[in-house]
């Protein structure tokens, strides 16, 4: 008996054919049926016209565990629905940061790059306003190969200064994300090319809804969305219906009376709160729940 004493192959390898698949997905090709990266992944096709890729053999436990956790990014096809990834980094007493705002560190390096990597992978990364203006973010993947997404600032009352470094260090197309009244003021502080002006962003009572924020960002192209903070945002976000996966990371930390991260109507009864379908995976000392909002049972 001959024993196949070849190298197993690892995320080195796995992550190019990550990013070629999203290049691909970007330049309108739809793969079907055919293998990617000589055989490595394959598109398996599913019931109603539903597919997606699995991994062949050859790959390494680490490399599997990646892929299982990015194959929803993956799977996302040229001209499909609008479809939304969000992640929240928090303490073991459910904190997104201090009192004070801050939240640096929280969660290790591993997850770091576990951001980038989802950044990498999506049309455009999403915060709000306030993380904006307090972290004063770059919002690249400059810890992983591939291109940086456009970046978007949820502002719907125009409260970022000019200066951030979205706006000025031209590293990726970014967008300030306002209501279409606002149109003219907002193009007045960043640059009309810098505007995403949304009617309908806005509603009668100030609240800000986001189906037009999606709708808008699709007509552009941008169809794979990472919401990325804060915690207000990434709320609204599942409170309306608009996300599709969560990715929480929990870091082994107690802040004690910090700022909260999901922010959501409580229930009355345990059998009407969401409960979502979920894995999990280690990031170093850090436990990273991947939650289907979409398969969420009451």
């Amino acid at each position: 008996m001959t024993l196949d004493t070849s190298p197993l192959l690892g995320v080195d390898a796995l992550w190019p054919l990550c990013l070629a698949l999203v290049r691909a997905r970007r330049e309108g090709a739809d793969f079907s049926g055919e293998a990617q990266g000589a055989g490595a992944l394959h598109w398996q096709q599913q019931q109603q016209g539903e597919g997606g890729w699995t991994l062949g053999r050859g790959w390494d436990a680490q490399a599997g565990e990646l892929f299982a956790l990015l194959k929803p990014l993956l799977d996302r096809r040229a001209g499909s629905a609008p479809w939304v990834v969000g992640q929240l980094g928090q303490s073991l007493d459910g904190c997104i940061a201090t009192h004070g705002g801050d939240a640096n560190y929280i969660n290790g390096q591993e997850v770091l790059t576990h951001l980038h990597r989802l950044r990498a992978l999506s049309d455009a990364v999403l915060v709000g306003a306030a993380t904006a203006a307090i972290d004063n973010p770059q919002l690249t993947t400059r810890r992983v190969a591939g291109e940086n997404p456009v970046r978007v600032l949820l502002d719907p009352g125009l409260r970022l200064p000019r200066d951030l470094r979205v706006f000025t260090d031209e590293q990726a197309p970014t967008l300030l994300a306002c209501d279409a009244g606002m149109r003219q003021e907002a193009a007045q502080r960043v640059g009309a090319h810098q505007v995403l002006a949304v009617p309908g962003l806005v509603d009668r009572q100030g609240g800000v809804q986001l189906r037009p924020l999606l709708d808008a960002l699709a007509e552009r192209g941008l169809r794979v969305l990472f919401v990325e903070g804060g915690g207000v945002t990434v709320s609204r976000f599942v409170q309306q219906g608009c996300m599709d996966r969560l990715h929480l990371s929990i870091a082994p930390l107690v802040i004690g009376g910090g700022r909260p991260g999901l922010s959501l109507p409580g229930g009355t009864a345990l059998r009407d709160c969401a409960r979502p379908q979920g894995r999990v995976y280690r990031f170093g000392a850090d436990i990273l729940w991947d939650l289907d909002l979409r398969a969420s049972c009451g």
